[in-house]
């Protein structure tokens, strides 16, 4: 049986240890990969307002937070978008 799905409507992909994987999971794993080393990197603590009081934090807990927050941000937005 043919296969009628023309490569215009494929995602791009490349071939990675003999399966294909898709370019958007790659610059995920590299944007990922990115976003570990600067939160790794940056280990001061910092003061922060949080409206009425200041508290002292680790500055990589703080940027983990923002990563986790923004990604959940993101995948409930892309949920919300209607497909086709």
């Amino acid at each position: 049986m043919a296969d009628k799905t023309s490569s215009a409507d494929r995602p791009a992909s490349v071939t990675v240890g003999g399966r294909d994987v898709r370019m958007r999971t790659i610059a995920f794993l590299i944007l990922g990969v990115l976003a570990v080393w600067f939160i790794a990197v940056n280990t001061a603590s910092v003061k922060i307002r949080l409206w009425i009081p200041t508290v002292t934090l680790p500055l990589w807990l703080v940027l983990l937070v923002t990563l986790l927050v923004g990604a959940a941000l993101g995948w409930l937005l892309a949920r919300r978008r209607p497909r086709g």
